[in-house]
Order: structure tokens, then C-alpha cells, then sequence
């Protein structure tokens, strides 16, 4: 007899945890590492939203709260989605969750029934396929190559619908690729969805304050208010904020679901930390102006990262328009032979050959659905990413 349930054979663990744990386990056995598999802003989470935090345990703030939010959090939201997207929802069309991650399983879980399809671009951030099959729903996989620039195009989405798509899942900018869309191309994305009354859109927005070069963002339900019954907003603190262990994602939709998914939640995690809930209210409410020498600080890491990984043998790198990605190819290097004799015939291949040879920590593009890539995250100093990018060009130099 087993103990494990049938559907957890349709999933895998998180690749992107699995590099962030070996990394880890290689250091504590005394190994040279640098990791640049975990999408964490190396960033201390800023005093300001840390001081909220001491407030509300001194002022006893650490009981339960309401099942999604409290309500001083969903109005700072509200203010927030107002601000940042003109976009308007009243209290009941406001959830909060243990991070964007939640929110997103609430989601599918509350609305996802057998054999609905969600649409997912290509690469993709490594849960939405699993969450979608966990929902016993079928993730539609859309390949979105370097030659678009990893966006997925109107035609694209058009091929992909059927009678059965239930969501679009759409996240820009990207994770893995860093790949972000301007208003225009959300616009032809968008103007096909309006053809299509029975598809909805599940943005992930959590990379929304990491544009550079002065790329304005926008969200679906911004650029086509027609969408708005349609959309459900999901944003957090995580990224923009530095604040991925406080565990804070939050979304805006539809009452119908928002209910739904608290339905959930309150069979599963019940409320998200009450200390959690005060820090993320003075996030989004607080001073804002540290985000622009955040941005500044990570758009001069992903210069250097883009020019030094495209002076490596084998190896293209494209310039991403935001978050803290890069998603190279490594299509160069296959076929050729280590050093010690192993010939490289995968992207995965290549990521053991740089994290074994010069203790390097990346993830391979498998993970992410469109091979040969790999993932690098740039969310350390540029100390460190000069360092790493010098081993893997030396990596890639002493392939033959």
C-alpha cells in the first residue's frame, strides 16, 4: 500500500528549489559555490516595512485575522491597484494570501474543473504547469522562441484556443526570461481574448517595478478594461520589495472567485501572518522613491551579466526588458566534450557541467519549458556576477 496519492505523480518537486538546496548543501560540505538559481533580491527587506512590523507585535497584532486579508491590508491594495494600474475593486474583490504562489493554486484550484485547458507561454515559471495538472486541468504549452524576443504573439494565442481554455496564465515581465511586454502587444493579445468570451486571464504581475531603460508598465485588465469581469490581478511584496520569506501575494477579480478562493484558503492555511499583513500594508502604502535605486542597482547587474555571458564561447545572451532574469542560450555548447570526457548533450547537461567544474549554480531551460536555455538570476552583487560570469566563460572555454 502507498501512502502517496495518485495525482502527485502528475507533478515534480520545484527544479528552481532543487538547484537553491544543492547549491546550499555543496557549501556546507565545503565547496567554492555561487548560486544563481534563486529569484531573491539579495536586498535587505527596507526598515520602514521592517518597523511596521515591530509596531504590530508591540501592539499585539499577532491573532488571527479575516481568512483572505484584513481589512486595513485590502485597502491599502485597493489604493495600490488605483495608483499603480487604474484599476478599481472594492473590498470583496480583494484576496491576500501566503504569497503570490497561493494565490495563484487558490485560483486554479477554485476554478479549474477536469479537463480545462490553461494556456501557458513558453518558458514559463516552473509551477504553473504543475498547479494546472494538481487542478486535473491540461496546461497548453505555447513556445515563445528567442526569435520573438521569448513573447508570445496574437497569432500564437490565437492557435492555442479551443473550446475548452478556461485561462490564459500571462507574466510580464518574466520569469525565467526577463521578457516584458509593451502596452501595444498586450494590446494584440488582448484584442484577441475579446473574440473569445469563454477564455479568461490570470496575470502574474510580480515582477511589475523591476522595467528598465525606462519601460512603462501595464496589466491586461488596464490596457483592455473590457477584460476586467475576466481578470484576475495577481500581484506581492516578494520581488519589488525584497520581502519573498514574509510570504504576501495578493490578487483582484471577480467577487465570484475572490469567494471561491477564500473558501479554499480557509480550509488549508486559513489567514496569511497577522506581522506579515502590517509590514506588506506599509509597503504599499509607504515611501516608494528606494525602488528607483533598486532598479537603477539591478539594470547595472543585468548589463554586465548580458555583455559577459555573450563573450562566452557558445553561449547568446538576449538583453531582458525587466525582472532580474537571464535566459541564455546554450545551444553553442552541445555537442561538445568536457574536460574530463562527457560530452554535453542537454541544457541540463550543461548545468551540472558548470555547477561540478566551476561552482556555478544555474537552472537548466527544461525546467522552464524551452531548451537549450539556461537561467540565470541576477539578483546578487556585481561582484559576485563578475566572478560567476568569469567561471562560466572558463567553463565554456575549456569545452571541446
Amino acid at each position: 500500500m502507498s501512502f502517496v496519492a495518485d495525482r502527485l505523480s502528475r507533478i515534480k518537486p520545484s527544479p528552481t528549489i532543487a538547484v537553491t538546496t544543492k547549491a546550499a548543501e555543496l557549501r556546507a560540505a565545503g565547496r567554492d559555490v555561487i548560486g544563481l538559481g534563486a529569484g531573491e533580491p539579495d536586498f535587505d527587506t527596507p526598515d520602514f516595512i521592517k518597523n511596521a512590523a515591530k509596531k504590530a507585535m508591540d501592539e499585539g497584532k499577532t491573532k488571527y485575522t479575516p481568512v483572505d486579508g484584513t481589512p486595513e491590508l485590502k485597502d491599502a491594495i485597493i489604493a495600490k491597484f488605483k495608483r499603480d494600474n487604474d484599476l478599481d475593486y472594492a473590498r470583496d474583490q480583494i484576496t491576500v494570501g501566503t504569497g503570490g504562489k497561493q494565490v495563484l493554486y487558490n485560483a486554479l484550484m477554485a476554478s479549474v474543473n477536469p479537463g480545462d485547458e490553461v494556456i501557458i507561454p513558453a518558458p514559463y515559471w516552473v509551477s504553473y504547469p504543475d498547479m494546472v495538472l494538481l487542478a486535473e486541468g491540461t496546461p497548453v504549452i505555447v513556445p515563445c522562441t528567442a526569435d520573438n524576443n521569448f513573447r508570445m504573439s496574437a497569432a500564437d494565442l490565437e492557435a492555442a484556443i479551443t473550446p475548452k481554455t478556461k485561462w490564459l496564465i500571462f507574466n510580464s515581465p518574466s520569469n525565467p526570461t526577463g521578457a516584458g511586454y509593451t502596452k501595444d502587444e498586450i494590446k494584440a493579445l488582448t484584442d484577441v481574448l475579446l473574440k473569445h468570451p469563454h477564455v479568461n486571464v490570470m496575470t502574474d504581475d510580480m515582477y511589475e517595478h523591476l522595467l528598465y531603460d525606462g519601460g512603462v508598465y501595464a496589466t491586461p485588465a488596464q490596457v483592455e478594461p473590457k477584460l476586467y469581469d475576466r481578470t484576475l490581478t495577481i500581484n506581492g511584496v516578494s520581488k519589488s520589495y525584497s520581502m519573498t520569506g514574509w510570504r504576501i501575494g495578493y490578487a483582484g477579480g471577480p467577487k465570484e472567485l475572490i469567494k471561491a478562493m477564500a473558501k479554499i484558503q480557509s480550509q488549508s492555511t486559513s489567514n496569511p501572518c497577522s506581522i506579515s499583513q502590517a509590514a506588506a500594508h506599509e509597503a504599499l502604502s509607504g515611501d516608494q522613491s528606494f525602488l528607483k535605486e533598486w532598479v537603477a542597482a539591478f539594470q547595472e547587474r543585468r548589463d554586465l551579466v548580458v555583455s559577459m555571458l555573450n563573450e562566452a564561447e557558445g553561449l547568446e545572451c538576449i538583453k531582458p526588458e525587466g525582472a532580474f532574469y537571464v535566459y541564455p542560450s546554450c545551444a553553442g555548447c552541445l555537442g561538445k566534450t568536457t574536460p574530463d570526457g562527457t560530452v554535453i548533450q542537454n541544457d541540463q547537461d550543461f548545468v551540472t557541467y558548470l555547477l561540478e567544474a566551476e561552482g556555478v549554480a544555474a537552472v537548466h531551460g527544461e525546467a522552464f519549458g524551452l531548451s537549450p536555455h539556461f537561467r540565470v538570476s541576477y539578483a546578487t552583487s556585481l561582484d559576485v556576477l563578475k566572478e560567476a560570469c568569469t567561471r562560466i566563460q572558463r567553463a565554456c572555454a575549456a569545452l571541446k
